[in-house]
């Protein structure tokens, strides 16, 4: 799966080529080793102030969010299925200020996530949400620490 990074407009400083390698061994835990539904995946990093008109465009609701998961199915002889992230990296490094792991932890969850519903999981139900953020969480302790890390730059 070839992952493409782009950001726009946000004050957070990626280490792409980190934030790549990441994604890639978290698509992995995601759609099982050797499966790669998605011959490309986007990466857009957004800050608070796009996100919003992010999810209006795409669910009708203009409402912040940390992540949004969109999945294009494969147009035979055309074009292969692919995917896209929509990432807050504002609101991950606002939100990861306080917590272990700090920013990198957070925005490498917000990837996990948006990776978690393109493997087809939801989160529309509590227990659904508890069932998904186990999975992802686990997936972050497997990493470990010098997994996501480095996704920021100092």
């Amino acid at each position: 799966m070839r992952i493409h990074i782009q950001q726009r407009r946000s004050a957070v400083a990626i280490d792409r080529s980190a934030l790549s390698a990441l994604a890639a061994r978290l698509a992995v835990r995601a759609f099982g080793d050797g499966a790669e539904p998605y011959a490309e995946l986007s990466i857009l990093l957004v800050g608070d102030g796009d996100m919003p008109g992010c999810k209006e465009r795409v669910f009708g609701i203009r409402r912040q969010t940390d992540v949004i998961s969109l999945a294009y199915a494969a147009i035979p002889g055309i074009q292969p299925a692919t995917a896209e992230l929509v990432i807050n990296a504002e609101r991950a490094l606002q939100e990861g200020a306080g917590r272990p792991g700090g920013a990198a932890r957070e925005l490498a969850l917000y990837l996990a996530h948006g990776l978690d519903h393109l493997a087809g999981h939801d989160d529309d139900t509590p227990a659904a949400r508890r069932s998904m953020r186990r999975r992802e969480t686990q997936w972050l302790d497997a990493e470990g620490a010098s997994g996501w890390g480095g996704i920021l730059r100092p």
